[in-house]
C-alpha cells in the first residue's frame, strides 16, 4: 500500500502549554512517516508564546494571522511539498495558512482532533454534561451566552467569530482539500455541523513505537490526563469515595482541578497523586496498573489514553459515549459506564475486580485489539494513500 515514491509533507501543529493526546498523536504521526522513509518538515507553534503576545494580539491572530500566512508561504514557496497537514492551527496560526497553501497549490489536509470549528470550549461540554447547541449553528451564539471558553463572553466571541468568518467566506469547504477525524461519531457530528461526509476520513489514533504488553501486576488503577471537569474527575473521584472501592487508584496529571484531587487524597488513603509524568513514565505505570479508567463528560474525538494502555493490554473503563466508546468493547477489553454516573463507575470497577478469570480475558483481548486497529503499521499505509491520493501521485 501506499505511494510509490517518498512524499514530502509539511506539518503544522500548535502545541498546548501541557502535553496532551494531541501533540502526542502528532509526534506518533511524525515518527511513523519518517521511519517509512517519508520526509516531514514541521512547523509548530506554541501556547507559551501567548504570554509574549498578549491576549488581544492572540485572539486577534486566531482569527487571521499574517505572520503565519508568511511564514508558511515562504516554507511551501521554497520546498516542493505533496501535501500540508495541519494538525491543529489554534490559536496561533489561524486559518490563514490554508490560503498560504492554496496560494502554492498545495494540498490541505485538516484533522480534526477535537469540536473547535463547531463548538469554542471543543469538546461539547457545558455544566456538567454533553452539550450541542451550537452544532450547525453559523455562529456558535449560545457558547457566547455562556462563556464556554475560558469563562469569557469576549473571548468565546472571538472564537465563534473565528469560525463563522471563515464559514462565510468557504474557508472550511474550498481551503481545505480534505479532514481527518479519529472516531466515527467524531464524523456523524461535524456532519451535522455542515460539513460533506465524503470530506472526512476516519482514520483511528495509533501508538507508535508499540510499547508492548505489560504484566498488569501492579494493583492499582490508572486515571492519566487533565484534571479538568470535562474530563469527568468528579466522577472518578466520588465513585472511590462512596462506590465501595477497596482498591488503589494512581492520578497522574494537571489541570484547574487539581485542588480538589489533593482533597481526594487526603480524605482517602487509597487514592495517590503522582504529579505531572511523562510519557514514557505514563507507559510504564500502564503496563503495571490493573486497568485504567477514562470517565470523560465531554466527547473525546477518540480517547488517547485508552489506546495506550490496550497497548499494554490493560484494559479500560470508560464513559459510553464520543471516540470512547468506539474504543472499547463493552465486556470484552473493558467496560463502559454511564457518563457522570459515578455509582455505575464504581460498580464496572468492582465487577472487573471480582473475577481474575475474566480480568486475564480482557487483558488478551485488549492487546490483541490494538494490535489489529491501534498500531502504527495497521494505520500508516491509510495516511500515505491519502496524502498521495491528494497530491495527485498514484497510490498502488
Amino acid at each position: 500500500m501506499g505511494s510509490s515514491r517518498q512524499l514530502k509533507i509539511l506539518m503544522v501543529h500548535n502545541r498546548y502549554r501541557s502535553v496532551g493526546g494531541e501533540d502526542t498523536s502528532t509526534d506518533s504521526q511524525i515518527a511513523l512517516l519518517r521511519a517509512a522513509g517519508h520526509e516531514v518538515v514541521v512547523l509548530e507553534e506554541r501556547n507559551e508564546r501567548i504570554f509574549e503576545l498578549g491576549k488581544l494580539r492572540t485572539a486577534t491572530r486566531s482569527v487571521w494571522s499574517t505572520e503565519s500566512h508568511g511564514k508558511v508561504d515562504k516554507v511551501l514557496e521554497d520546498g516542493q511539498f505533496d501535501v500540508m497537514h495541519v494538525q491543529n492551527f489554534f490559536p496561533l496560526f489561524s486559518p490563514s495558512i490554508y490560503y498560504a497553501a492554496h496560494r502554492n497549490r498545495v494540498p490541505v489536509v485538516q484533522s480534526l482532533r477535537n469540536f473547535r470549528i463547531l463548538c469554542p470550549e471543543a469538546m461539547l461540554y457545558r455544566d456538567g454534561a454533553v452539550c450541542t447547541d451550537c452544532v450547525g449553528k453559523t455562529v456558535a451564539w449560545p457558547s457566547v451566552v455562556h462563556e464556554c471558553y475560558r469563562e469569557s463572553a469576549a473571548g468565546t466571541a472571538v472564537v465563534a467569530g473565528m469560525s463563522a468568518g471563515h464559514r462565510l467566506l468557504g474557508t472550511w469547504k474550498r481551503r481545505v482539500a480534505h479532514y481527518v477525524t479519529a472516531s466515527e461519531i467524531t464524523r456523524d457530528i461535524y456532519v451535522r455541523g455542515g460539513w460533506d461526509r465524503d470530506q472526512i476520513d476516519v482514520i483511528p489514533n495509533f501508538v507508535y513505537p508499540d510499547p508492548g504488553a505489560g504484566e498488569g501486576n501492579g494493583g492499582y488503577a490508572l486515571y492519566a490526563g487533565r484534571l479538568a471537569p470535562p474530563k469527568g474527575i468528579d466522577a472518578l473521584i466520588e465513585a472511590w469515595r462512596v462506590g465501595g472501592i477497596d482498591y488503589p487508584l494512581k492520578i497522574a496529571g494537571t489541570g484547574p482541578l487539581l485542588p480538589d484531587v489533593i482533597d481526594a487524597v487526603a480524605a482517602n488513603p487509597l487514592i495517590e497523586y503522582l504529579g505531572v509524568v511523562d510519557g514514557d513514565a505514563v507507559a510504564d505505570l500502564m503496563g503495571h496498573a490493573t486497568l485504567v479508567v477514562a470517565p470523560t463528560r465531554g466527547i473525546e474525538t477518540f480517547g488517547r489514553v485508552v489506546a495506550e494502555a490496550m497497548s499494554r493490554g490493560t484494559p479500560a473503563i470508560v464513559a459510553n459515549h464520543g471516540g470512547l466508546s468506539e474504543i472499547v468493547t463493552d465486556g470484552v477489553d473493558g467496560y463502559h459506564f454511564a457518563a457522570g454516573d459515578a455509582g455505575a463507575l464504581a460498580e464496572r470497577v468492582q465487577l472487573l475486580l471480582s473475577d481474575d478469570e475474566r480480568l486475564a480475558a480482557m487483558r488478551v483481548a485488549a492487546r490483541r485489539e490494538f494490535l489489529a486497529r491501534f498500531a502504527g503499521e495497521r494505520v500508516l499505509g491509510r495516511w500515505v494513500d491519502l496524502y498521495g491520493r491528494l497530491a495527485g501521485l498514484s497510490s498502488r
